[in-house]
């Protein structure tokens, strides 16, 4: 049976870290392991990653969502944790793809909850997410 994989959004934010802390007790609970993505700006459409042996190695991500999800996973004891620095135009294709081209099974995404009309001025990252994942996905909110 392959590997069950659960692959965690994060940019820092509110919404963000209770993504992170729902993505560490299920990974714990379920020992799964567990990667979390950042996405920065630009057209280049890459994928930088920290894995396990790279993170035991002390090569660590310099960006700051990264550190703080991957020094929570750690204190509560995962040891299969790893990290992705996306630079896409688009944050939700940045996650899906990633999570496709990787089999991940699973996606854990935050959400600020926005509805009605602020949904449609702003757009949703989680909305995108949901509907494009080619497996399930938990939005935190």
């Amino acid at each position: 049976m392959q590997e069950q994989k659960i692959l965690c959004a994060t940019d820092g934010s509110s919404f963000s870290d209770k993504a992170v802390a729902h993505a560490v007790t299920w990974a714990s609970l379920l020992g799964q392991s567990l990667t979390f993505i950042t996405v920065v700006s630009g057209s280049e459409n890459r994928f930088l990653v920290w894995d396990e042996a790279r993170i035991g190695a002390g090569d660590l991500p310099v960006d700051k969502p990264l550190i703080v999800a991957l020094e929570r996973a750690m204190s509560n004891g995962l040891k299969r944790v790893g990290c992705v620095r996306a630079i896409s135009s688009t944050i939700s294709d940045a996650v899906v793809t990633y999570a496709e081209k990787n089999s991940y099974h699973h996606i854990i995404a935050g959400s600020a909850g926005r509805t009605g009309t602020q949904r449609l001025l702003i757009g949703s990252v989680a909305a995108d997410i949901v509907t494009r994942a080619h497996c399930p996905v938990t939005i935190v909110r």
